[in-house]
C-alpha cells in the first residue's frame, strides 16, 4: 500500500469534494464522519445520473433501523442523489440470503470495479465488515460474504464485500477522524501486513483523509 495522507481540520469536507466529482460506481461507507460529508455534497450536487451508489457493508437489520447504513446515507444523500441508482444490501434478509442476494446483484452488475471506494476504519482497525483475524480476510473468490458475529458493537449479523472488491476500486479512500483511531491508523499504515489490523491488506494508492487527532501516531 502506499498512502497519501491528507491531514486536515476538515476530512470530511475533503471526502465531501472528492464525491462531488464522482462519476460511475461508487461504494460509500457507514460511520458519523462519512455522514457528514455526505450531506456537504448533497447541498453541492443535486444531479447524480450515471451514478451506482454501493455499500462497503450492512448490518442485518431492516432498511429503516437505526443501525441501517442504507438509512443513514439515504437520510444524508441518497433520498436527494436524483438520477442515481442505489444498490442496496437487503440486511433484512440475515447474513447468509442477504448476501447471496448482494452476490447476485453486484454479478448482474458484472462485477464492476469501483470508481471510488470510501472507507472507514474503527478503532480495532477493521474495514468495511472485515474484522480482525476473521476467516473472511481470506476469502479470494466471493464478492460478498455474510459475517454472523462481527467483532464489535452493534453485534448483529453483517453482510460485507471481501478485499478483493476493495482492492480492485479504482480510487480507494480512507476517512478517519478522532483521537480512538490513532492506534488502528498507526497499525493500518506501518507497512506491515497484518490480518489483526484488516485496513493494512488494502493494496495499491490509497489516500488517507485524517484530523490531526487521528494522525497523531504516524
Amino acid at each position: 500500500m502506499n498512502p497519501d495522507f491528507r491531514i486536515s481540520d476538515d476530512p470530511a469536507g475533503a471526502a465531501a469534494t472528492l464525491l462531488e466529482a464522482a462519476a460511475g460506481h461508487v461504494c460509500i461507507t457507514g460511520g458519523s464522519t462519512p455522514k457528514e460529508a455526505y450531506e456537504l455534497v448533497a447541498a453541492k450536487r443535486d444531479d447524480w445520473s450515471g451514478v451506482d451508489f454501493w455499500f462497503t457493508d450492512e448490518r442485518c437489520v431492516a432498511p429503516d433501523h437505526e443501525h441501517s447504513n442504507f438509512r443513514m446515507a439515504d437520510e444524508a444523500l441518497l433520498g436527494a442523489a436524483e438520477g442515481a441508482t442505489v444498490h442496496r444490501m437487503k440486511g433484512e434478509l440475515g447474513p447468509v440470503e442477504g448476501a447471496a442476494d448482494h452476490e447476485r446483484e453486484y454479478e448482474a452488475a458484472g462485477r464492476p470495479e469501483f470508481d471510488l471506494i470510501l472507507l472507514g476504519m474503527g478503532p480495532d482497525a477493521h474495514i468495511c465488515s472485515l474484522f480482525p483475524s476473521d476467516p473472511a480476510l481470506g476469502e479470494h473468490d466471493r464478492p460478498v460474504m455474510g459475517i454472523e458475529t462481527p467483532g464489535m458493537a452493534p453485534l448483529v449479523s453483517r453482510i460485507t464485500f471481501t478485499l478483493p472488491v476493495v482492492n480492485a476500486s479504482r480510487s480507494i479512500v480512507f476517512l478517519v477522524t478522532g483521537d480512538d483511531k490513532a492506534d488502528a491508523v498507526a497499525r493500518a499504515f506501518s507497512g506491515r501486513r497484518d490480518p489483526t489490523a484488516p485496513a493494512s491488506l488494502v493494496e495499491g494508492e490509497v489516500a488517507v483523509l485524517l484530523d490531526e487527532e487521528a494522525a497523531r501516531r504516524l
